[in-house]
């Protein structure tokens, strides 16, 4: 068995015993209607993570990501307010997105500069910009079109279709991820950049469609979050980002890049939204979410960290054994 295969299952195996053990203290929490509940609460984490995933594997990363939901959200919110239809908005939000994370590509593509460095200044910019549109004033449920709101709460076979939404993605970035060569392209950057280039692929080019795909997602999410929780505001997801990286990590997504899979990275923001969603209900305090959050990265980085060790180990007994 691989490794990759091996965390997940590990992965699989802990959100298993996690929903035991809250069961124990709250059984109707495992109940069917309450887990799906769960699931439309972690779509947008979901999505905005498997985006933040590409980023990652190209040995970048994107803090911008919930700035550029709230300002998407925004835009969305004031669209609706001047009538525009839906559709419209759907695709106006997805492409400014895509436009958002076109810049930190571009950015550390041709300035090279650090990502980090990058993606910090343009979550300021971003929020600035959603205080210069609307002067801090916020966008209410009142101030929402009924369809606008509607939309990612229609039941569909008995989920949401935020959440049907969240599961089409996750298939379609599986299929690219997998079948396609920009997918692959991904993994190779971040695994051998050197190797990469000698193999024709542009390591600037990959790590520019990586912030494009996770800037696309991330303006996706902005108009379900908004429409959702019916409520468009500058701090809206303030901090998010921090949960996004969160769960790439458990989910086993190497922070040094190369190395991740799109099933790794759902169920860690699987576990991450079941602790968000759990530890509420059996009265755990708000400090003690964060201390286990924070635990739970820093088992799945050791974890990472060994494994890769491993593999070294793996390859120099392989290469002592040949000569």
């Amino acid at each position: 068995m691989s490794i990759p295969k091996s965390r997940e299952a590990i992965l699989a195996l802990a959100i298993l015993f996690l929903l035991g053990l809250i069961a124990t203290r709250f059984p109707g929490f495992i109940a069917p209607a309450n887990l799906a509940r769960v699931l439309t609460d972690t779509s947008p984490l979901i999505l905005l993570a498997l985006g933040q995933m590409a980023v990652i594997l190209t040995k970048c990363i994107d803090l911008s990501v919930a700035a550029n939901l709230a300002l998407c959200g925004m835009i969305a919110a004031l669209m609706d307010g001047a009538g525009v239809p839906l559709p419209l908005i759907l695709l106006v939000v997805v492409a400014l997105g895509a436009a958002l994370g076109a810049v930190n590509g571009v950015l550390v593509w041709k300035l090279g500069i650090p990502s980090i460095v990058v993606t910090l200044g343009t979550m300021t910019i971003y929020r600035g910009s959603i205080f210069l549109l609307t002067n801090g004033a916020w966008i209410n449920a009142h101030q929402m079109s009924a369809g606008f709101k509607a939309f990612p709460r229609m039941i569909l076979a008995g989920l949401p279709v935020m959440t049907w939404i969240a599961i089409a993605i996750v298939a379609g970035v599986a299929v690219l991820m997998n079948r396609t060569p920009l997918g692959r392209a991904f993994h190779a950057v971040g695994g051998n950049p050197h190797a990469a280039v000698y193999t024709g692929i542009s390591v600037g080019r990959t790590q520019f469609a990586a912030f494009v795909l996770a800037g696309a997602l991330a303006g996706l999410t902005g108009y379900l979050w908004v429409a959702r929780y019916a409520v468009a505001y500058v701090d809206i997801a303030g901090g998010f980002e921090l949960d996004v990286v969160a769960a790439c990590v458990i989910g086993g997504i190497a922070i040094a890049g190369g190395s991740g899979s799109v099933a790794g990275c759902v169920m860690g923001s699987l576990f991450l939204g079941i602790i968000k969603n759990a530890l509420p209900v059996i009265g755990i305090s708000p400090f003690w979410q964060m201390a286990i959050s924070g635990a739970a990265i820093l088992i799945a980085i050791a974890f990472n960290t060994a494994g890769r060790r491993e593999q070294g180990r793996i390859i120099l007994k392989q290469a002592e054994h040949r000569t």
